[in-house]
């Protein structure tokens, strides 16, 4: 049965790529390395959808932050329709609630991710960037009183507003997304989920993991949130310190997009 999965999943990664369509991208430059000053620059990537992918990070059922748990509610919500029209126009859909995959270990979408064969990554690139904007050592949850304690794991799957379709992959691990993009031959890597500060940046399947490997990311930048607590460093809103962090990734890392953008360009 695996192999069968297997052969289905490479075939179809073996078909002849696609037309390609422009995607408004935005990203911030230092124009003067001896200023601090940094500008938003608007520019136009040539993408094949039959050559993309979006990975769907943490997105995850419950959350040991109540507002973090609401807010991920709230985007599964405009996140659902935003991945149906990719997964319609050829972008491979990956799954990456981590730490749930005893949940799925018989679905078919895990059994897919299992049987590709496994890539050895390549020697990661030597990629640095300065701290945070935002001081999230205390955990980042903004709601007072939380009853829970930080990183007390209550999840236990995806959330359920997200379906997961046939030719969707399942994956926690950073080796096994890479092996599926190479399989795919993928070209460009969508990134959506929570959290932009954490998980987004550090889990391997992620943006600076898969930056390391060679592999370009952008993030949905209007499909993602922040663990980010007003009452620390720099005193700003839930919303602003969010904004912070997407910028500090245009800065350092990828480039981003809105879902509107995507949209805009897709059948």
């Amino acid at each position: 049965m695996l192999l069968a999965i297997a052969g289905l999943a490479l075939a179809a990664a073996a078909q002849a790529p696609g037309q390609t369509t422009r995607l408004t991208l935005r990203t911030r430059v230092q124009p003067f390395k001896a200023s601090p000053e940094w500008q938003e620059v608007i520019f136009h990537q040539p993408v094949d959808f039959s050559r993309t992918a979006i990975v769907i990070c943490d997105m995850w059922d419950h959350h040991w932050c109540k507002g973090a748990e609401d807010r991920v509610g709230t985007l599964a919500a405009k996140m659902a329709p935003v991945i149906d029209r990719l997964r319609q126009n050829g972008v491979l859909i990956i799954h990456a609630p981590s730490e749930t995959m005893d949940f799925y270990h018989t679905h078919p979408a895990r059994l897919a991710m299992l049987a590709l064969p496994q890539l050895e990554p390549p020697q990661a690139l030597d990629l640095q960037a300065p701290p945070l904007p935002i001081d999230d050592s205390d955990g980042g949850c903004d709601t007072p009183d939380n009853p829970l304690k930080p990183n007390t794991r209550v999840w236990t799957r995806e959330n359920s507003a997200l379906p997961i379709a046939p030719g969707d992959l399942i994956s926690d691990k950073g080796q096994e997304v890479y092996s599926a993009l190479r399989a795919h031959h993928i070209e460009h890597l969508l990134i959506a989920g929570v959290h932009a500060n954490m998980c987004i940046l550090n889990r391997g399947f992620a943006i600076k993991q898969m930056s390391k490997w060679g592999m370009p990311c952008i993030l949905v930048r209007d499909l993602t949130d922040a663990m980010y607590n007003p009452q620390r460093s720099p005193f700003v809103s839930h919303a602003q310190g969010t904004e912070l962090v997407i910028e500090y990734i245009e800065k350092y890392w990828a480039p981003t997009i809105t879902s509107h953008d995507l949209l805009q360009v897709m059948k």
